[in-house]
């Protein structure tokens, strides 16, 4: 940056990346070999954290920094071949499930024939579909639930959301397949319920699921989409901006890299990718919107979808209250939850088009409340069970 700004602005632009020389390039060679030393050191750092964090009594709190974690350097971690980067497993109360017909007998001697699979969002995990920890006086599971009132049996899916979104499909694909092979008794029904991010991983899986001939597409009786981008997340768009905007000068360009860090899950959430060809061979950082393959629902499948508004549903039109509806439940806008592609500058071929009975928009939920909240339990109960 240095040399850049005293450079003549005239010849600026082509060398960008260019270093400072004499005793002001010595003192960032220095900085450099010690950025250098700082990160060479960060997987180092990170191995340092997996006896801290197997020293953390509270299990759910030792969970949620790896969930988020993985949600923000999640690809690195798997690349390096990090000990804490998160595999996909298949979960009931905590632990993961053995993907054998003896296995599941024994670990869940009261299975039925109905399946429920709930599947987080970014930076979050299996553990956080239940409110209230030990002691509460009242708790909420959605999947203890859907088996109480709906005879459902729970299972979990936990997974790396810092992969991309079509890595993570593919491999819950075939996750499904193993699960659904080795369950103990015949499958009578397959239902998903996918909180943000899982709702495009669920997307995917069922894409990839279809054209590798899975028996379980035929079992997938129901997706229940709770807070969705199936549109793109607006936050993801503007961080990508605020790259182009600092890559645009030449005095900016090397604090772009600093937003360059984010995972590939994370930049798939910006307009809702669920395929490989999305981001295969492509700069993930563009903002370029023509590249994303469009996939409809499927067809074979029943869809719903839960969207949430921050605000309280009033009839006020303040630019407040207007504001909170267009932001939706904090992160994904009502339209993008809701797949309606409508509005003049929207392209109407990424129209998923729910039928209006399979919409609910709850007022006065926040985007992490889809998860737990008591109003979200009856829609989506009527859902599982229409």
């Amino acid at each position: 940056m240095h040399r850049n700004i005293a450079r003549v602005p005239v010849r600026t632009a082509s060398v960008e990346n260019g270093r400072a020389t004499g005793i002001t390039g010595f003192v960032y060679r220095t900085v450099r070999g010690v950025t250098r030393v700082v990160g060479g050191g960060l997987d180092a750092g990170l191995a340092l954290l997996t006896p801290a964090l197997a020293s953390v009594p509270n299990v759910p709190a030792r969970e949620s920094v790896l969930s988020a974690l993985n949600g923000v350097l999640g690809d690195h971690l798997a690349e390096s071949k990090n000990p804490l980067a998160i595999t996909m497993q298949v979960r009931h109360r905590g632990h993961a499930l053995t993907l054998t017909r003896a296995g599941i007998s024994e670990q869940m001697p009261n299975a039925t024939g109905k399946i429920v699979v709930l599947i987080h969002g970014l930076c979050m995990n299996d553990l956080q579909w239940k409110t209230g920890g030990a002691g509460a006086i009242e708790t909420h599971d959605h999947g203890a639930a859907l088996q109480r009132d709906l005879g459902y049996t729970p299972v979990y899916l936990r997974y790396n959301s810092g992969l991309h979104v079509s890595t993570n499909g593919r491999e819950f694909a075939s996750t499904l397949k193993a699960l659904l092979a080795a369950w103990p008794v015949p499958v009578e029904s397959l239902v998903i319920v996918a909180h943000s991010m899982g709702g495009l991983v669920s997307r995917s899986a069922f894409h990839y699921g279809r054209k590798a001939r899975h028996a379980w597409c035929k079992s997938l009786d129901k997706i229940v989409f709770l807070g969705t981008p199936h549109l793109g997340a607006p936050l993801e768009r503007g961080g990508n901006w605020i790259d182009i905007v600092l890559g645009a000068t030449p005095y900016a360009s090397p604090l772009a890299k600093l937003g360059k860090i984010r995972s590939a899950g994370i930049t798939d959430l910006r307009h809702g990718s669920v395929l490989d060809e999305d981001w295969l061979g492509q700069d993930r950082f563009e903002p370029a919107l023509d590249a994303l393959t469009l996939v409809p629902l499927p067809a074979s499948v029943r869809c719903y979808t839960i969207a949430a508004a921050i605000d309280d549903g009033s009839k006020t039109q303040s630019v407040r209250a207007t504001g909170k509806r267009l932001l939706g439940d904090g992160l994904v806008p009502l339209k993008s939850a809701l797949g309606s592609a409508v509005g003049k500058h929207d392209d109407p071929k990424r129209n998923l088009k729910f039928p209006p009975e399979n919409q609910c928009v709850l007022h006065g939920v926040n985007h992490l409340g889809l998860l737990k909240a008591s109003q979200v339990y009856p829609p989506l109960k009527a859902f599982v069970a229409a």
